[in-house]
C-alpha cells in the first residue's frame, strides 16, 4: 500500500531511499549538512510505486521492479519529496533505476 499519498505518472518510480545515519559509528553526532548531502546522494532505495508506462521499454523477458523490491537508483536522480505519511521520498524516471538488490535469506 502507497501511504505517500504520492501516484507516479508516466515512466516515473516512486522510491523511498534508505535512511542517513545521525551518528558515527564511533558516536559522533554528524552535522546536519552532512546528513543532508548523502541523503540526496543515496541510491538504494525502496520501491513505493510504479507508473503506468514506466519500465515499457524494457526487454520481455527482464523482470522489472515492483512495489516493496529493494533497488539501486543514480546518485542525485529525481526529486525529493515529502508524502503526506511524513516519509522522505524520491520522484525519478525509471531509466534511474539502474539494479535490484537482492534480499539476503
Amino acid at each position: 500500500m502507497n501511504a505517500s499519498g504520492i501516484i507516479p505518472l508516466d515512466v516515473k518510480v516512486l522510491v523511498r531511499p534508505d535512511p542517513v545515519e545521525e551518528k558515527t559509528a564511533g558516536g559522533i553526532i554528524r552535522p546536519d549538512m552532512v546528513r543532508d548531502k548523502e541523503k540526496y546522494a543515496s541510491v538504494k532505495a525502496t520501491v513505493t510505486a510504479v507508473g503506468e508506462s514506466a519500465f515499457a521499454d524494457w526487454k520481455a523477458d527482464e523482470r522489472k521492479p515492483q512495489a516493496g523490491e529493494r533497488v539501486v537508483i543514480a546518485q542525485y536522480a529525481g526529486i525529493n519529496i515529502k508524502g503526506d505519511d511524513g516519509a522522505e521520498y524520491r520522484l525519478c524516471n525509471d531509466e534511474d533505476i539502474i539494479a535490484r538488490l537482492e534480499v539476503a535469506q
